[in-house]
């Protein structure tokens, strides 16, 4: 095999605080690495391990890795050789042995070692997942593709700080993925050593006690959560259901049926002192425990905010609110526990009541959630619960709701600060969110804070650095050596930085869709305008980035490039309308006011072609609602299911509509003109007074 110079980097046992001269770029960052040679693949990889059934899995799967990048199965002398192997086998005994690599205690449950071996590498574990987590890793240290392809055979020992590493994913407010986007989801999530897939029901669960619910096409089937669960176990993925059982049930409550358990008339929250709200609890959750095999189930019980609003006024305003919530999860909990599972909770109601949080039961685990930055920590999500003896989770966000595109700036923040919070805290888990409240997120476009999350958890807290994730996320998730879009990415963050300057940051959707010409968007226009040619700047620098990379070699996970793009486009086109709307009003006053003025009126009828006509302003606005269609559904039905897009498009079609009969109405006056020399006023076409 061809040999390339050697580069040393040693990793304290403290952990690499960040990604130094020579070493790969790794997503999670290993906690001890030192580089050896660096090995051509030009004649392929001849990959083994052991008999187990497990064990041959990943041996399958990082060889499907090699044949996406081009290098191909061999088993010749010039193949490079990478084992994988179980600490007890023989083979692993020896391979530790002669390099002086230990396993540590610390490592067992789903630690790894990779060992430089002769002929290429050993990935060597105590455990299945260890072996399959080595392997992960492995295919992180391959630069390039086919003949040029290469491997740094480093010397690796690695283990999770956090046991539990996982996301939840909102299924329920707008996108369901098909059950091809959610295997990609666990293959995707499992590559960056998460083990917890928890998926968010509302009404989105199909159950055969309570039918009506679940909309045929808009929620999981018994077959689909079959599936599912049975290929997330190859990747040693738990799914872990999430069923709302107090709050959020709007879905649910809507139906008669349910009426009589609403707390307020078709509201959001159960009743708990109706008996039939426990009989629907024990009907879902007795069916879930049935289908979904992991030792925990999620009843969410967070944002009830309708309780004591309704039929339980009475009882809050005599006991108060905690009491009659903690209440509640004690009746949930007994009622479940003929099914023998751990009961997962959100904290945020509890936490406002730390006396009446020591009722509950020492094996229910609370969530904490949080999800923005906060420079004074996070302890207080967390401490009512490990005061009073319980485990806790927690629950930052990739902060993509309510936004065109997410927020990386504030989602990288709001992670590492929270789960640094947790470890201190000896949580046991961390529970990434992705939310849909605006009916539109674009998983494609999360990946950023969900890998951001994966490291996070894994990694000590002290070694975990943004920075030096962001210049490693293109090239580790995509392939992309260029580094162009690692930069398109910081471009649109620098956006979201400068927008929440002025608090529109979380809002972006809203001003996607809001019209500039309202009295809510002249507002958000006023705090907008300073900041739209930098916007539109970083905007447009970003779609350039992206081209360029494409234009440079075959990208990785092309969809989630897609929907960088389409966010790039989208936060572009909020420039653009607002600067747009200003220069159409702007210019139709100018033109109603010239109308006595012999000499300037001559140009009034060209103006208003500008305004309304071929190329014209109103038919920009249009346009770009209508490309943003196209643009948007292509990337939506590149991971869900038609479900709830008609939705979403409705307001596209609304918003070009608008501005179609904007034109025509500036057409119309064109024609007033032409004819009689006269214009409308502009508050008869919608335009608003003039800012003063």
């Amino acid at each position: 095999m061809k040999r390339y110079a050697t580069v040393w980097f040693l990793a304290s046992t403290a952990g690499i605080t960040a990604f130094a001269q020579g070493a790969p770029k790794l997503i999670p960052v290993p906690r001890e690495y030192k580089a050896g040679t660096t090995a051509t693949l030009a004649q392929g990889v001849a990959i083994s391990s052991g008999d187990a059934a497990e064990d041959r899995f990943s041996a399958e799967d990082l060889g499907a890795w090699f044949e996406s990048l081009g290098v191909h199965a061999e088993h010749g002398h010039s193949a490079v050789k990478i084992e994988l192997l179980r600490a007890d086998s023989k083979r692993g005994e020896k391979v530790l042995a002669s390099s002086g690599v230990k396993l540590d205690a610390a490592m067992h449950d789903e630690g790894y070692a990779v060992v430089p071996e002769e002929h290429g590498l050993a990935v060597v574990a105590d455990t299945a997942e260890g072996v399959f987590y080595g392997a992960q890793t492995v295919k992180q240290m391959v630069t390039g593709t086919g003949a040029a392809a290469t491997l740094t055979e480093a010397t690796i020992r690695d283990w999770p700080a956090m046991k539990y590493r996982g996301i939840s994913d909102d299924l329920s407010r707008g996108p369901f993925p098909t059950l091809e986007f959610q295997k990609k989801q666990i293959r995707t999530i499992a590559a960056y050593k998460m083990n917890v897939y928890s998926p968010y029901f509302e009404n989105t669960l199909q159950y055969a006690s309570n039918p009506v619910p679940g909309l045929p096409g808009g929620s999981m089937s018994k077959d689909d959560v079959r599936a599912l669960v049975t290929y997330a176990a190859q990747y040693h993925i738990t799914v872990i259901p999430e069923q709302e059982a107090f709050g959020h049930l709007h879905h649910v409550l809507k139906y008669e049926e349910y009426a009589p358990l609403a707390e307020t008339p078709m509201g959001h929250v159960l009743a708990p002192h109706q008996p039939g709200s426990l009989d629907l609890i024990g009907q879902m959750f007795g069916e879930i425990a049935k289908e979904f095999p992991s030792p925990f189930l999620h009843i969410g019980a967070d944002e009830t905010a309708d309780l004591g609003k309704g039929q339980t006024k009475d009882e809050v305003d005599k006991r108060g609110l905690g009491p009659v919530y903690v209440d509640f999860l004690l009746q949930i909990h007994e009622k479940l526990a003929p099914l023998n599972r751990r009961l997962m909770f959100w904290g945020d109601i509890g936490m406002h009541d730390p006396p009446e949080v020591k009722r509950l039961p020492k094996d229910m685990i609370a969530i904490g959630w949080e999800y923005s930055p906060n420079d004074k920590g996070y302890a207080e999500w967390l401490k009512p619960y490990t005061d009073a003896g319980m485990e806790t989770w927690v629950a930052p966000g990739v902060n993509d709701w309510n936004r065109v595109y997410p927020d990386n700036d504030f989602a990288t923040r709001n992670i590492q600060g929270f789960v640094h919070d947790g470890q201190l805290a000896h949580s046991t888990g961390m529970l990434n969110t992705v939310w849909n409240d605006d009916g539109e997120g674009l998983f494609n476009g999360d990946w950023y804070g969900i890998l951001f999350g994966a490291a996070a958890a894994w990694q000590p807290t002290e070694t975990t650095d943004a920075a030096a994730f962001g210049d490693a996320y293109g090239q580790v998730f995509h392939g992309d050596a260029t580094g162009k879009l690692n930069q398109a990415q910081r471009e649109i963050i620098a956006i979201y930085q400068a927008l929440n300057g002025v608090e529109l940051g979380w809002q972006t959707d809203r001003l996607y869709w809001v019209d500039p010409w309202s009295a809510e968007g002249q507002t958000m226009g006023t705090k907008l305008k300073p900041l739209v040619h930098e916007m539109r700047m970083h905007a447009e620098k970003a779609i350039t980035l992206i081209a360029e990379a494409r234009a440079a070699g075959a990208l990785r996970e092309p969809d989630a490039v897609d929907a960088l793009d389409t966010g790039a486009r989208r936060l572009d086109f909020i420039g653009q309308k607002f600067e747009t709307a200003d220069l159409i009003a702007q210019q139709y006053r100018e033109a109603y006011a010239q109308q006595g003025d012999a000499e300037k009126s001559k140009h009034i009828g060209g103006a208003l072609y500008t305004l309304s006509g071929a190329n014209g302003l109103c038919e920009d606005l249009r346009d770009g609602y209508n490309y943003g269609r196209l643009r948007y559904s292509a990337v939506w039905l590149s991971e869900n299911r038609p479900y709830w897009l008609a939705n979403v498009l409705t307001r596209y079609d609304l918003a070009a509509e608008l501005w179609v009969k904007r034109s025509e109405a500036i057409h119309a006056a064109h024609v007033q003109w032409t004819d009689k020399h006269t214009l409308p006023t502009p508050e008869s076409l919608g335009i608003p007074a003039e800012a003063q």
